[in-house]
């Protein structure tokens, strides 16, 4: 099976292959990823400390967005894990390299969500 790039879906059917086809991402990385359900659980507590927490709208709004940002890069991370994997297993430098790179966006995207969440409850310290 090959790929055909002059028959591609348009409209309503490519919003809704591209819908399915990340809801299928979604329950792959939900079954088998650890760090990714880790990430749904802190999802899950930001979601309710932020209902609970009297807090603006935008400081609401940028802790869950920070959550999301450390899972958007989890998904890109096992995204060229598993382009690499596709590749080939053998031990490689520039393999070991494109993985650690990917390892480093989602501590980027960690430490950004630390610093959010750690700037929004110093700013509301009373």
């Amino acid at each position: 099976m090959q790929f055909d790039s002059t028959n591609k879906p348009i409209g309503i059917k490519r919003i809704r292959l591209a819908f399915k086809n990340s809801q299928r991402a979604f329950t792959w990385l939900a079954k088998h990823e650890s760090a990714f359900k880790q990430e749904l659980i802190l999802l899950v507590l930001a979601i309710a400390v932020v209902f609970v927490w009297q807090i603006s709208l935008y400081e609401k709004i940028m802790l869950l967005v920070s959550v999301l940002f450390v899972m958007f890069a989890e998904v890109v991370n096992t995204a060229i894990e598993a382009a690499i994997d596709r590749i080939g297993l053998e031990i490689h430098p520039l393999s070991g390299l494109a993985k650690d790179l990917g390892s480093a966006a989602v501590l980027i995207a960690l430490t950004i969500c630390a610093l959010v969440w750690g700037g929004v409850f110093v700013n509301n310290l009373s």
